[in-house]
């Protein structure tokens, strides 16, 4: 089933299960850069530093409480009610498909630790279109690494199944819950893999980092700090989700923290 009608929107938003979320602050921010709130205390939980390759599915501390509908009726993000601490804010919800930890910052060889990280075992529905082009890869830091500025060769697996690497600048003194994306090499669509990760030098300090992959749902920007603002279906997208869906928040920062991330999601069905 899906909905199709504005009646049965209607009557889906009326029997809408709801998910509060409450997200701490995370300090040591870049303007201008994303951060994952996994490791944000608060509600929901704070996520686990990934210590092998694992799907994420909604069962993992960390993710929203989305409790979906069962098949066949199909489950969609119906209305978002946020706020932030920051005015002009970004505030994203993606399904975490996959993570991996383990990587350090103090190394130049080559690094393969609890990878490759692949999409085994994710459903076809959660990856999206076959050419991969809906999905987001990121290095994803869980202990800040050392002060030197280096760049990550990323080796990769294309939609082509191809084998790329890619080139992921990093700044000085990467700091936790801070991600960098890796893009698809030119002419490709996107990546279903990643296989290993080597830095051009050491960082100076080992820290924790880790290969997260990610489908984004829905986004909304916050213009007044402390403010809550409503963005409907309409304003959404009706993103559908699948059963298995492990919803998380990405901010980008437009201060030196993340500030505070408060809401309600709306959870519908059809």
């Amino acid at each position: 089933m899906a909905i199709t009608s504005r009646d049965q929107l209607i009557a889906a938003l009326a029997n809408s299960r709801h998910s509060l979320f409450d997200k701490a602050s995370i300090s040591n921010a870049v303007v201008g850069r994303f951060y994952s709130l996994w490791r944000a205390t608060g509600q929901p939980g704070q996520g686990a530093i990934p210590t092998a390759p694992a799907a994420c599915t909604n069962a993992l501390l960390g993710s929203l409480n989305y409790l979906p509908q069962p098949q066949p009726a199909s489950n969609y993000i119906g209305w978002v009610d946020v706020a932030t601490s920051l005015a002009t804010g970004s505030l994203e919800i993606h399904d975490r498909l996959g993570h991996q930890g383990g990587l350090v910052g103090n190394l130049n060889t080559l690094q393969s630790t609890n990878l490759p990280l692949t999409l085994a075992g994710i459903a076809a529905e959660r990856i999206g279109l076959g050419d991969f082009s809906q999905l987001q890869w990121w290095l994803e830091w869980y202990a800040d690494t050392g002060s030197t500025a280096v760049t990550a060769n990323v080796t990769v697996v294309c939609e082509d199944d191809s084998t790329q690497v890619v080139a992921v600048p990093l700044v000085a003194t990467s700091r936790a819950s801070g991600l960098y994306q890796i893009l698809p090499p030119q002419g490709r669509t996107g990546i279903k893999a990643v296989n290993s990760v080597q830095l051009s030098a050491t960082s100076g300090t080992a820290g924790n980092f880790g290969v997260t992959c990610t489908r984004y749902r829905a986004g909304f920007f916050t213009v007044v700090a402390n403010k809550a603002e409503v963005f409907d279906w309409a304003a959404l997208g009706l993103p559908d989700l699948h059963s298995d869906a492990c919803l998380c928040l990405i901010q980008l920062c437009t201060a030196t923290t993340t500030g505070v991330s408060k809401g309600v999601a709306r959870f519908i069905a059809g």
